[in-house]
């Protein structure tokens, strides 16, 4: 500072400069005033005390209260203390009781109080409290005690749990849910071996740090045998295409113990439940529908209509019809399934049976499949094609409980498993499920319509064979359709033969296997080799009605074995994609027409992590108009199977502590985890396990039934204030040959053969 300036300023004003500019350089010692809000809906009308208003502070329209951090709140209702916290954006009303538990007893007390004092008497749009008359003994600990308060009348105690869980879930903000593992059944615990159950806790965490222990348990909606509200029968019903339903050979109700896919839609203000039966298993007698019956039967889908407890989220089955798919020649065996981002259903049919080739003796499995489509669903009125068979179809639902249903010929036909829609609306994948199957990709024309795009095939480039294997994938272009010109190829008789000429393999001098000049040798759907070649003009009829002979013709890849469920992880643009045995064509395999995949077998299977990117070209050079094709495929430590040398004592041969034989996948978002249901011929026990891709955490949070396969797997995060994970069971008590035969007698007394549950894991809140 120059002389003449600090000759203008005394000392003591100079000092008072420099104090200022260090305060406002640095701030105040005193913490800011902060803002938070009361809340069982907003809460008006309570007074508070706090270092930011010491007196004469009441909570406004909004529950809004004043503080400074590290403050201590008070609050009252006239000279009533009802309760003190440390100040914070939310505070929910066990914050005030000091009770852990939302609804502990003196927290749902005071949620009475506050609910009974509102002057409208709807705390759906706040709770607002004028000028309350207590008693001055007034307590409340417990909803006993409040009859101490002097209050003409009290709410009921469950619509007051019901709201205050309610207020309770739409504001909590969850930072992570973590699950606590269900121990696996030991050889002596035939009792839990012989059911499904969990005995799982969900740990939720806040964003304030606080955690909650949310007890888990399996609840079963219906089993196949049931009827439910008043269907006239039951849920596992076959039908013909006049929706009568079939008898068996024994003249019972031919009846699905197979339900496999769950769609749980939200539509309006209802809550519907589409299930898939996959195939009938057996007859009424007990003996195998496949050898006592025909050698398939006409599956069926059904609507069921569902209520909920507000609060405790419990769901029961009210109603329930089967969905007609007359308009689409029927349905064959509907497997996994999906929810679209426009909130329908998008199902599956696995083709198994009509897949083979005319020209060769495996064609008798297909016209055993044509012949029980035509007599037993077409009542002979109608000869079935098996071109009408392997197609994603589509169910929308309307509020009124009426359905609509398509087919997606635009999306190829296969043995499809499961469809999953990515986030863009228009990318689809599609898991191929058999032997020597594709990976497809279907980009659509316009978001939210699947009835035209462009269909893609996968091309595998090994890059390691350890850890389960990795590979980059190419993507080579099949062709462009729509459902409307897929179908009129069908209906104008398109066939195997319009479509490809054939001659059977040789062989050359060497003893390889071989074709004729023109023609090219594929392996595709079987361990049979075929040389084709595609008929002038007919290359849109292959690319879609034989896609997956198509896809090895272009020389994309098709050694992939026993190709289940797709899910999406859509934060970090990846797919999830269950393998569940890595055998056949995904080792190596001598004398095959390519051999893009070779790794070791693998029993039990593993479970595929895919990197998706933009602005990737095809085969062609040309640009794929999607931000999420897969480029990159391999396994995440714990999602590989581990196959024992030897069955232990329960008959299992793969290890307990991983997941053996994936099949069901969904990847819940804002819970960050994938769920993995099995179809394990390696457990003894199926279970359904839940991976956090954060943490790498793997835990069993389901054991079913032993033979029974775990199916039906959708993750509703939140449904109204709850979230469930849905789950069926289907074949209980089919077990493999490696279970000791004292334990599987054992077992054999225990389980009813013919039940299969559909229910959900519930005791959850949501998670947003």
């Amino acid at each position: 500072m120059n002389k003449r300036l600090l000759a203008l300023f005394p000392l003591t004003a100079l000092a008072a400069a420099v104090s200022f500019a260090v305060t406002g350089c640095g701030g105040s010692d005193t913490p800011a005033t902060q803002t938070g809000a009361l809340l069982d809906s907003a809460v008006q009308g309570v007074t508070y005390t706090s270092k930011a208003c010491p007196s004469g502070c009441t909570t406004n329209a909004k529950g809004e209260f004043t503080y400074r951090e590290g403050d201590t709140v008070t609050f009252k209702i006239g000279d009533l203390t009802i309760g003190n916290a440390g100040g914070k954006a939310k505070l929910f009303l066990n914050d005030l009781t000091g009770e852990t538990d939302i609804l502990g007893e003196k927290t749902v007390a005071l949620a009475m109080l506050l609910q009974s004092l509102d002057t409208d008497g709807n705390p759906e749009n706040g709770i607002t409290i004028v000028k309350p008359n207590l008693s001055t003994d007034c307590k409340i600990t417990s909803t006993a005690d409040l009859d101490s308060c002097g209050l003409s009348s009290l709410k009921p105690r469950d619509e007051v749990i019901a709201h205050l869980l309610k207020t309770f879930m739409d504001n909590a903000d969850i930072k992570s849910v973590e699950f606590s593992e269900t121990p696996a059944p030991t050889a002596g615990e035939v009792d839990k071996m012989a059911t499904t159950y969990t005995t799982s806790v969900a740990k939720v965490t806040y964003a304030d740090g606080s955690t909650k222990d949310f007890p888990l348990a399996y609840n079963t909606l219906f089993a196949v045998k049931d009827k439910v509200g008043s269907a006239a029968n039951p849920a596992g019903q076959l039908y013909n295409h006049k929706m009568e339903p079939l008898m068996d050979p024994l003249g019972q109700p031919l009846i699905a113990e197979t339900p496999d896919a769950n769609s749980l839609l939200k539509v309006g203000d209802k809550l519907f439940l589409v299930t898939h039966y996959e195939y009938d298993w057996l007859l009424s007698d007990g003996s195998k529908y496949s050898t006592s019956g025909y050698k398939r039967a006409p599956m069926s889908m059904t609507l069921t209509e569902v209520t909920q407890d507000a609060a405790t989220g419990k769901l029961t089955a009210t109603g329930q019809k089967p969905i007609d798919f007359s308009n689409v020649n029927g349905i064959w065996i509907p497997c996994f399934g999906s929810q679209t981002p426009w909130n329908t259903h998008l199902g599956s049919e696995e083709d198994y049976d009509l897949i083979y080739n005319p020209q060769t003796s495996s064609y008798t499995t297909t016209t055993a499949g044509v012949t029980a489509m035509t007599e037993l669903y077409w009542n002979k009125e109608k000869t079935a094609n098996p071109y009408h068979y392997g197609w994603i179809p589509e169910v929308t639902v309307k509020e009124d409980g009426t359905t609509s249903v398509v087919k997606h010929y635009a999306m190829g036909r296969g043995t499809w498993e499961a469809a999953k829609v990515m986030p863009d609306g228009r990318t689809a994948y599609m898991g191929d499920d058999g032997t020597n199957v594709q990976l497809t990709m279907f980009v659509a024309d316009k978001a939210g319509d699947l009835s035209a795009g462009t269909l893609y095939t996968a091309k595998w480039i090994q890059l390691s064979d350890k850890n389960g294997g990795e590979g980059a994938l190419k993507w080579i272009k099949l062709g462009h359709g729509t459902d409307t010109e897929i179908k009129a190829i069908i209906d104008g008789g398109a066939s195997f033969d319009t479509i490809f000429s054939y001659v059977a393999p040789g062989k050359d001098a060497a003893g390889n296997p071989t074709c004729d000049a023109g023609y090219t040798r594929v392996r595709a759907g079987s361990n049979a080799d075929e040389c084709l070649a595609v008929k002038p003009g007919m290359e849109k009829a292959a690319a879609f009605l034989e896609t997956r002979r198509y896809t090895a013709y272009l020389g994309g890849t098709t050694e992939f074995n026993k190709m289940e469920g797709v899910a999406v992880n859509a934060k970090d643009n990846k797919l999830y994609l269950a393998i569940s045995y890595l055998d056949k064509g995904m080792t190596t395999v001598t004398g095959a027409p390519a051999d893009d995949i070779h790794l070791p077998k693998i029993n039990a299977g593993a479970t595929f992590t895919l990197d998706m990117k933009g602005s990737q070209t095809d085969t062609d050079g040309d640009l794929i108009d999607s931000p999420h094709v897969a480029t990159r495929m391999y396994v995440e430590p714990m999602l590989l199977g581990v196959d024992l040398a030897t069955p232990d004592d329960k008959g299992n041969t793969a290890a307990e502590d991983r997941v053996a034989n994936t099949d069901n996948v969904f990847f819940a978002e804002k819970m960050r985890t994938l769920f993995i249901g099995e179809d394990s011929g390696t457990h003894t026990n199926n279970y359904v396990w839940a991976y956090n891709v954060d943490t790498q955490k793997l835990t069993r949070v389901l054991s079913a039934a032993a033979g029974a396969e775990n199916t039906g797997l959708q993750v509703v995060e939140d449904a109204n204030g709850h979230a469930y994970i849905m789950s069926n069971n289907q074949h209980w008590g089919d077990l493999g040959s490696s279970v000791p035969t004292a334990l599987k007698t054992e077992l054999a007394s225990k389980i009813d053969k013919f039940h299969a549950p559909v229910g959900y894991i519930g005791g959850m809140p949501a998670i947003k």
